[in-house]
C-alpha cells in the first residue's frame, strides 16, 4: 500500500479547469475532489481541479472552499491560464463554449466535453483544432450519459463495419412515452408529470421536438460511418403529435411507441439518419427500455448485434462518463500519445429522407360502404406501396381502417397519404406513424 501511495506521489501533477458548474459540473467537481486518490492511481497523474468558471457567481454551488478551487465568471482566464493542462466543458450551448474550447485547444490543452449540440454543429472544427495542436478532445458524455457508446464506436468497433445504429437517446421523451403507455395518459399530462419530477425542462422543446436526439444521432452517425454528419443532416420529428390513441393502437398490435434515433447505410452506400417516433415490436430489445433510461442498439458486419443500456442523463451518471474521459486524457498526458482523431475518410453522402426505406402505419376514418377498401388499395398500388396488414372496425356509417405497409421509399409513402386525403370515401387521415423492426 505504501509503495502505491509513493508511486502516486511521484506521478506528474496535471491541473484541471472547468467551464460550467450546473447539475453535471457540480457533480464532476465533487467527485474529482472526493475520488482524487483513486483517479490518480488509474490515470498515472495527480489531478487537481484549480478553477471553475460560472455564469452567475451569486448562484449557490457545491462547497469547495476547502479544496483550493477558485471560482470565476471569466472563462477566458481559465482557458488562457498556462498552469492548466486539461479543460472540462459542461456549460452547454454553442457560444461561448465553442470559442472557449477552440482557444483551449490552441493553447495546447486537452478538452473533455459533454456538449452534443456543439459537436453536432461544429465538430469538424473542434477535431481539426485538436489535431493541429497535438491534444485530445473526448466527448463520451455527449451521447447517452453514462452509457459507454462513443468509445466503442471510435475504438472497439474500428476494425468492423457498422451497418446500423438505432437508439433511444433522450430520457425525457422516453419517460413521457413510457408514462403514456402505462397509464393511458395524454402527451400533455405525461409532460407535466415529467416536468414536476425534473425529467423535463420548463421549456421542453429541445427534447420533445427531437432536437436533442438529432444532435446525438449526428454524432453517432459520424462515428459509425466515418463521415461528417451534422445536426442539419438529420431528418427530425418530435413526439408532441403522439396521442393516447396512437399508444393504445400500438399496444393492441403488440408494439410500443418510442422516439428513435436511426442511422444506417443505404444499399448504395449513403447515410440515412433520422429521428422520429415509431412503432417498435415488443420483442425488440429497445422496446423494454422504459422511463428515463437510454439504450443504443448497434448492428455490425462481424460483431453482429450489440446493445448498450443505462442511465442516459443526470448529474452523477454524466459525471461518470466525464471522469472516464478525464482519466483517458490524463494517461496520454502522463505517458505520451493521443486518443483517436476524427475519422471521416469515407466521406459518404447523406440520403434525403424521401429516399429512405421506411414503413408506415396509417389510420383512416372512412365511409362504411362497399368498395371503400378497393379504392384505398388502388391509391397504395398507384404509388407501388405494398400493404402488409389491414384492420377494419365499423359502426353506423363510418369505419376505421388501420393499414400497415411493407417497406417503401418514404416519399412514396408520403405521397400515398396525400392522395388518401383526397378520396371522397376518406373522411380523415387520423394517424400516420412509422414502423420499425419486424417484417419488411
Amino acid at each position: 500500500m505504501s509503495s502505491a501511495k509513493g508511486a502516486q506521489n511521484d506521478a506528474p501533477l496535471l491541473k484541471v479547469g472547468m467551464l460550467g458548474a450546473g447539475v453535471v459540473g457540480g457533480q464532476v467537481a465533487r467527485l474529482l475532489v472526493e475520488q482524487n486518490s483513486d483517479l490518480a492511481a488509474r490515470s498515472g497523474s495527480q489531478l487537481q481541479l484549480i478553477a471553475i468558471s460560472v455564469k452567475d457567481l451569486k448562484k449557490p454551488r457545491p462547497d469547495l472552499s476547502n479544496s483550493g478551487v477558485s471560482v470565476t465568471s471569466d472563462g477566458e482566464s481559465i482557458v488562457n491560464d498556462p498552469q492548466i493542462d486539461i479543460i472540462i466543458e459542461v456549460m452547454g450551448g454553442i457560444e461561448p463554449a465553442r470559442s472557449l474550447i477552440l482557444q483551449a485547444l490552441k493553447n495546447g490543452k486537452s478538452v473533455v466535453t459533454a456538449n452534443k449540440a456543439l459537436l453536432a454543429q461544429h465538430g469538424a472544427e473542434l477535431y481539426e483544432a485538436a489535431s493541429d495542436n497535438g491534444v485530445d478532445i473526448y466527448f463520451e458524455a455527449a451521447v447517452a450519459g453514462a452509457i459507454p457508446i462513443i468509445r466503442p464506436l471510435r475504438e472497439s468497433l474500428a476494425g468492423d463495419q457498422v451497418k446500423r445504429v438505432i437508439g433511444i437517446v433522450n430520457g425525457t421523451t422516453n419517460y413521457i412515452l413510457s408514462k403514456m403507455a402505462a397509464s393511458g395518459a395524454s402527451f400533455e399530462s405525461a409532460l407535466k408529470e415529467a416536468q414536476a419530477l425534473g425529467y423535463a425542462e420548463a421549456d421542453p422543446t429541445a427534447d420533445v421536438e427531437g432536437f436533442d436526439a438529432a444532435a446525438k444521432a449526428a454524432i453517432l452517425a459520424s462515428l459509425a460511418f466515418h463521415s461528417r454528419v451534422t445536426a442539419a443532416d438529420v431528418y427530425r420529428e418530435g413526439i408532441s403529435e403522439v396521442t393516447a390513441d396512437i399508444v393504445r393502437i400500438a399496444s393492441e398490435m403488440n408494439h410500443v411507441v418510442k422516439l428513435l434515433a436511426i442511422a444506417q447505410l443505404t444499399d448504395d452506400g449513403r447515410i440515412a439518419v433520422r429521428v422520429h417516433p415509431a412503432l417498435l415490436p415488443k420483442e425488440h430489445p429497445l422496446a423494454a427500455v422504459r422511463d428515463a433510461f437510454n439504450a443504443v442498439f448497434v448492428e455490425a458486419k462481424s460483431a453482429g448485434e450489440l446493445m448498450f443500456y443505462g442511465r442516459g442523463a443526470g448529474g452523477e451518471p454524466t459525471a461518470s462518463a466525464i471522469l472516464g474521459d478525464l482519466v483517458a486524457v490524463a494517461r496520454h498526458r502522463a505517458l505520451g500519445g493521443l486518443g483517436p482523431k476524427e475519422s471521416s475518410y469515407a466521406e459518404r453522402s447523406i440520403a434525403p429522407m424521401g429516399e429512405t426505406l421506411t414503413r408506415y402505419l396509417i389510420r383512416l376514418n372512412v365511409t362504411d360502404r362497399p368498395g371503400v377498401l378497393a379504392s384505398v388499395a388502388q391509391v397504395f398500388a398507384a404509388h407501388s406501396v405494398s400493404i402488409q396488414t389491414v384492420r377494419q372496425d365499423g359502426s353506423d356509417e363510418q369505419a376505421e381502417l388501420i393499414v400497415v405497409t411493407h417497406s417503401a421509399m418514404d416519399s412514396a409513402l408520403s405521397a400515398t397519404v396525400d392522395d388518401l386525403r383526397k378520396l371522397d370515401t376518406v373522411r380523415s387521415v387520423e394517424t400516420v406513424i412509422r414502423v420499425e423492426g419486424g417484417a419488411n
